[in-house]
């Protein structure tokens, strides 16, 4: 703590605050955030809370207008693997965030060895987040927690604050214009809510991947059981990686993997029976409908980044593709809950 009081007085006393969080990730990073950022919107019901992140994160903004008002490009720093350093950008960057003298920047960026200095030199008149030692003036830094899964690391910043805790679950709002795009790509034609399994199996990392004929001998043996369609998803980028796991399958699955948006992909996950995936950014979504999911990880902490809900969202260790029938089973044991 330092000169100014950064507890729940200083949330009541800033209702109409302008505040800037930093916090530039991909997807399932983002998703982790959504419960800190629902404390802080409960907290300053009136306040104008802006989020610097990557490009693609201008979509999470607006799906999320209930917590941010306004999403700023954040334009990259050479200690950051997520997007190339826009050189061209980072003046005139640093110079609109000093010149808008935001009442709190608040860092959600990982344990701040790099980001501090990012979100110092926004000018803020306060700054918040995550550090080792007690900051500078004007600054509240509490330690990076760690152990823990990530929603709830987020979330202590938050608390730490003062804002109330609203519960830890994620979310994923399915809007109109999502419906409407997968009704228009004619995906579900035939696809009956509650009548298929969506197998997601690319990652952002190729290295985090479980091998495609586990996938497919997955899929083929769920829908001896239970009589269910395998439809695949994946991005564009993904396509090679869903036609590989269709061909290995005995059963046709319906294959999705295309230009379908984010939220038109999770509208179609959000009436499916269950999901099994990578340690990815889809595994939040889940989450955040209330899918069941079976989730394999292989590189990533599974402490920090499995679903909080254990019950719905089985998770399990298979670096080397062996647990193939550890995976029917806890599909099975899902497709069995009520």
């Amino acid at each position: 703590m330092n000169d100014i009081d950064m507890t729940s007085s200083w949330l009541q006393q800033h209702d109409s605050a302008t505040v800037v969080i930093f916090r530039a990730l991909q997807l399932g990073d983002m998703l982790c955030a959504v419960p800190a950022l629902r404390a802080l919107r409960t907290a300053l019901p009136r306040a104008r809370i802006s989020l610097v992140g990557l490009p693609w994160a201008e979509q999470f903004a607006s799906r999320f207008r209930r917590y941010i008002d306004e999403f700023i490009v954040f334009p990259g720093h050479a200690a950051f693997p997520e997007q190339p350093v826009r050189l061209d950008q980072l003046h005139d960057f640093y110079a609109g965030m000093r010149a808008r003298r935001f009442d709190l920047a608040l860092q959600m960026h990982g344990n701040g060895q790099h980001s501090n200095a990012i979100v110092r030199a926004f000018g803020a008149r306060a700054m918040a987040g995550f550090g080792a030692g007690p900051g500078g003036k004007d600054e509240y830094l509490i330690a990076f927690p760690d152990t823990g899964a990530e929603p709830l690391r987020l979330l202590a910043l938050a608390t730490g604050l003062g804002a109330p805790a609203c519960g830890a679950q994620l979310e994923f709002p399915i809007t109109g214009a999502d419906q409407r795009e997968l009704e228009a790509s004619g995906i579900t034609c035939g696809l009956a809510p509650g009548s298929y399994l969506c197998i997601h199996p690319g990652a952002r990392s190729a290295d985090k991947c479980w091998p495609p004929a586990r996938f497919a001998a997955v899929a083929d043996q769920l829908a001896i059981d239970r009589r269910l369609t395998t439809v695949l998803t994946g991005s564009p980028a993904e396509a090679p990686l869903t036609a590989a796991v269709g061909r290995l399958m005995r059963r046709a699955p319906v294959d999705a993997a295309g230009p379908l948006s984010i939220g038109a992909m999770a509208a179609l996950m959000s009436r499916a029976r269950l999901l099994i995936c990578n340690d990815t950014g889809v595994s939040h979504i889940a989450a955040g409908l209330g899918l069941r999911s079976v989730v394999i990880f292989s590189k990533a902490d599974i402490r920090r980044w499995a679903p909080l809900d254990q019950q719905l969202h089985r998770c399990l260790w298979d670096p080397f593709g062996e647990q193939a029938q550890t995976v029917i089973d806890q599909a099975r044991a899902l497709l069995r809950l009520r």
